[in-house]
């Protein structure tokens, strides 16, 4: 009898802890439900449907195209091919697909995906939110999807959910340059396909520049032949004199059957691919390939290092023509609606002093070389409206008047943006202060070289695009964002992917999520289980820091003199231990200087770090040390500093905290 009573106690204990091992699984369940970017409205339910060797996917008519091309996603790492069946009725045990016009509420982009034990169904008015809604099924699936062969001992499970899902922003893009380290094509299609997984929608191609040409132009051959290859690269920073050279040549190009491969790859994901033809600046590989495009008697070389340029096209009628018969073989290759004749840093001095065009800008009744420069670009606008497509370029193009139908890229931060909005004009959010990814990602020593500047993920993910002074109806023109991948420094596909990466994440979140979401803790925690599927896709992403970020101070809330500001940081602080607290300026014209840091826990302070440091333009001493004796669990835990702006108020920056690791 004892004996049967201690076997009862056992069992009982035993079931009690299966089910409570059980509800820990469940709840480990819904926190790996990590999508990135956030759906608007994710419900979980009971339950969950597994792929198997029996599963199909069933489409209607409209979608079948859609079918084959998930199909073929899932088949590398599962090893089974999915029949595709075409069926007015949603099967079990399949993956179905469906156009329904009752969700055009949810717009162009918008999709359902229901998931339950039984079905999965991905329904949308348009195919372009099915391909979005099978983005989103691969991120429910293990991150093993995302490998190229066949994944061992994987359960394919997908949790039972109700998503309703739709973007912010109808332009989510990333500008690659592969003007002046040309990228070669396949990593140009693994781009797209990242793209494509993160529901960004646009890659602005930056095919031109001074220090190459790289895009086909049959009526013009020696674009590619001359235009397309330099001598030799600079090495290091322009800063650095006399300046060095690797003694390289470097080039390439893409030929017309390349460009149609990626624009047809990037069609079938939903990804629209830009052309950048830039004018009437960065010119000088074009103007080395043709000098009568130029306003020098000179021969140009291809240029072989960076910088703003004063070698700028000339305003010849046979130069605007030789444009538009580049263009007229750009349109034939490229559908999108948009493109980009870039318009910036168009230095004007080589306009100055050509007495031809001074004579231009009298025989045209223009008033300065500001007003040709926005003569020229209203050339180019007319002539890409005759043929259907929209001129973009970037904020330059505001200056001497913005052509009546060109939408504004605005860099030089928001302001550019805001004018065209107010004027009327769509707009790109495109600024160099949260959204240039050739900038430095942290201040750590060992990042690679880069151009300058501090743009750390958190930046990335916190920046709105839709700038405070613009009324509801002005904000309506404020098209989306977009991320820049300049490459003066980037000369590999893995530093772009470096660079990218996760930044590029983040700006996929900021364009697609609701514009409310600024919980930066939610995301980190859903981009760690998201790194493992850029892991399994061989993405060179930076890892993710250990700092947490616990505040910041904004312009206008410290002053030139010193004074005391305090920041709550409950959960920064845990077991004892020696804790590192980073004061990081990010923008602003005035610099932040800090006098001491000090830790009060429950009223008493517990430690403290007096020295003089400063961040801005560069860091000093900016890393303070305070120390833990004990954990710090259920303390009112407050950080304190002695901190001023020099010059003025206008400064920005973050505070951050990590555990400082123990040497041996």
């Amino acid at each position: 009898m004892e004996i049967r009573v201690r076997r009862l106690v056992f069992l009982s204990f035993s079931l009690l802890l299966v089910l409570h091992l059980a509800d820990v699984a469940a709840l480990a369940g819904e926190r790996e439900i990590a999508i990135i970017p956030r759906p608007v409205s994710l419900v979980q339910q009971d339950g969950e449907f597994v792929i198997d060797s029996k599963t199909a996917i069933c489409t209607d008519a409209a979608s079948v195209e859609m079918g084959h091309l998930l199909a073929m996603m899932l088949f590398p790492p599962t090893d089974m091919m999915l029949p595709v069946t075409v069926t007015a009725e949603n099967r079990s045990n399949a993956i179905c697909l469906r156009l329904d016009t009752a969700l055009e509420a949810l717009g162009e982009e918008g999709y359902r995906l229901d998931a339950s034990g039984e079905r999965v169904v991905i329904r949308a008015a348009h195919c372009s939110g099915i391909r979005h809604g099978m983005q989103t099924l691969r991120q429910l699936l293990p991150e093993e999807i995302f490998r190229k062969a066949k994944a061992a001992d994987v359960k394919w499970v997908i949790p039972a959910v109700e998503i309703e899902d739709f973007p912010r922003f109808q332009w989510r893009g990333a500008m690659l340059d592969v003007s002046r380290h040309f990228m070669p094509k396949e990593f140009i299609l693994k781009f797209v396909d990242l793209l494509a997984l993160h529901k960004m929608n646009r890659l602005q191609l930056h095919l031109t520049d001074d220090q190459g040409w790289r895009i086909e132009i049959k009526r013009y051959p020696r674009l590619t032949e001359k235009g397309a290859w330099r001598k030799e690269t600079v090495k290091g920073h322009l800063s650095k004199k006399p300046l060095e050279f690797d003694g390289k040549p470097h080039g390439g190009f893409y030929t017309q059957d390349d460009i149609r491969e990626i624009v047809a790859y990037a069609e079938r994901l939903g990804v629209v691919i830009v052309p950048e033809i830039e004018m009437p600046g960065h010119a000088q590989a074009a103007i080395a390939a043709y000098p009568e495009l130029g306003n020098l008697e000179e021969r140009l070389p291809v240029r072989t290092f960076w910088g703003v340029n004063p070698n700028i096209f000339n305003v010849e009628e046979e130069t605007i023509l030789f444009l538009q018969g580049v263009l007229e073989e750009v349109l034939e290759l490229f559908p999108s609606r948009f493109i980009h004749i870039g318009g910036d840093e168009a230095r004007k001095d080589q306009w100055k002093a050509s007495a031809r065009v001074q004579q231009r800008i009298k025989e045209l009744g223009l008033h300065d070389e500001h007003e040709m420069q926005s003569w020229f670009i209203r050339r180019m606008d007319a002539f890409l409206n005759e043929h259907g497509r929209r001129l973009v370029g970037w904020d330059e193009i505001l200056e001497g008047g913005l052509a009546p139908n060109a939408t504004v890229m605005s860099w030089r931060g928001d302001k550019g943006g805001i004018a065209a909005a107010k004027a009327g004009h769509d707009v790109v959010m495109a600024p160099t202060h949260s959204t240039y990814f050739d900038y430095y990602q942290s201040r750590d020593k060992g990042e690679p070289l880069a151009i300058g500047g501090f743009i750390p993920l958190e930046k990335v993910f916190l920046y709105e695009p839709i700038p405070g002074e613009l009324t509801p109806e002005e904000a309506k023109h404020i098209l989306g964002i977009q991320g820049q991948i300049w490459t003066e420094y980037i000369s590999l596909p893995r530093q772009a992917e470096y660079m990218g990466f996760p930044r590029l994440t983040a700006l996929a979140e900021r364009g697609w999520a609701p514009g409310g979401d600024r919980d930066i803790g939610a995301f980190l925690g859903r981009l760690r289980t998201h790194l493992k599927r850029l892991d399994a896709l061989d993405v060179n992403y930076r890892p993710l820091d250990s700092w947490t970020v616990v505040g910041g101070w904004k312009s206008g809330e410290v002053s030139e003199e010193y004074g005391t500001v305090s920041f709550a940081v409950k959960d920064a602080f845990g077991e004892r231990g020696t804790y590192e607290v980073r004061f990081q300026y990010t923008d602003g014209a005035h610099r932040l200087d800090i006098r001491w840091v000090e830790l009060e826990l429950n009223g008493k302070i517990v430690s403290r770090d007096e020295h003089d440091g400063t961040t801005g333009g560069r860091d000093l001493e900016n890393t303070y040390l305070l120390k833990v004796e004990a954990p710090v669990t259920g303390a009112a835990v407050v950080l304190r500093a002695s901190v001023r702006s020099d010059g003025g108020a206008d400064s920005n920056g973050e505070v951050r905290i990590r555990r400082k690791k123990v040497s041996f």
